[in-house]
């Protein structure tokens, strides 16, 4: 095939900071199966490796944080990287090192902060999370959080839109610049609603047809992953949350009944 240096040169690039999921559904395999469907080029920096499957997370190897900071550093400095995100991070040592490296670049940063998978297993150390707070969402032009991880991170119960507006307040003086917390978790019956909140804007909601599946795995991981790749192709956060929002429901509407549990979306769209 002939190289196409102009070609070569529109090309967009987004990374993905996360963990592995042997099961193909989320992680840096949703994230990666993502980025290509938005077409734009996947990186990677892996945080762990998981033996997992729509039944569960079974296992856990993490390798040294400062393996894990030179991965980040090598795709960095060769890749014209314009939008990244964070998923598993597992242990502060991890989140100290990301942030290490991450805290010299100029690069949007959509923070998808992973603390429990699906089936219950914890995905981040109880010690990692006030790391995350100061070290990661200081970073984050965008944090996506569900209702239990909010509440993990804001401190608070999260049951009314006072509350919502309290914890997007709480994540920007925290530093983050916008959050979006979603709506899986809240009991409405025929919508999803997610939260948008901008600092120096009022929120807007982000409203979407409830779909009635189990399979709901990866849901998360390719929200954000969709979010990171339109912002690398030039979108501002509202676009790129509402596009990526579309993104997911049609993902959500052709979803793989596959294994025992809850199977993954369909990212191949």
């Amino acid at each position: 095939m002939k190289n196409d240096k102009n070609m070569t040169a529109a090309v967009s690039c987004a990374l993905t900071i996360a963990g592995s999921d042997s099961g193909g559904g989320a992680g840096i395999q949703a994230d990666l199966k993502t980025f290509t469907m938005h077409h734009v080029y996947g990186l990677s920096v892996v945080t762990a490796l998981t033996a997992q499957n729509t039944m569960g997370v079974h296992g856990i190897y993490v390798p040294d944080p400062g393996f894990v900071a030179l991965q980040l550093e090598k795709v960095l400095e060769d890749f014209p990287v314009k939008a990244a995100k964070t998923g598993m991070l597992f242990s502060s040592e991890i989140i100290e090192e990301v942030a290490g490296v991450l805290r010299s670049e100029q690069l949007p940063l959509v923070v998808d902060p992973v603390c429990v998978s699906q089936t219950g297993h914890k995905l981040l150390k109880d010690d990692a999370v006030q790391a995350l707070k100061k070290e990661i969402l200081p970073l984050a032009a965008l944090i996506t959080p569900n209702k239990p991880e909010a509440e993990l991170l804001c401190g608070i119960s999260i049951d009314s839109m006072e509350d919502v507006l309290q914890a997007m307040n709480i994540l920007m003086d925290m530093g983050v610049k916008a959050v979006l917390i979603k709506g899986g978790h809240f009991e409405v019956q025929d919508e999803m609603v997610d939260w948008l909140g901008i600092a120096g804007a009022d929120p807007v909601s982000v409203v979407r047809p409830r779909i009635s599946t189990r399979n709901t795995h990866g849901t998360g991981c390719t929200l954000s992953a969709a979010i990171t790749a339109n912002v690398a192709k030039g979108q501002d956060i509202t676009a790129a949350v509402q596009k990526a929002r579309d993104y997911l429901q049609k993902a959500l509407e052709t979803s793989f009944d596959l294994g025992h549990g809850d199977g993954p979306v369909n990212h191949l769209l």
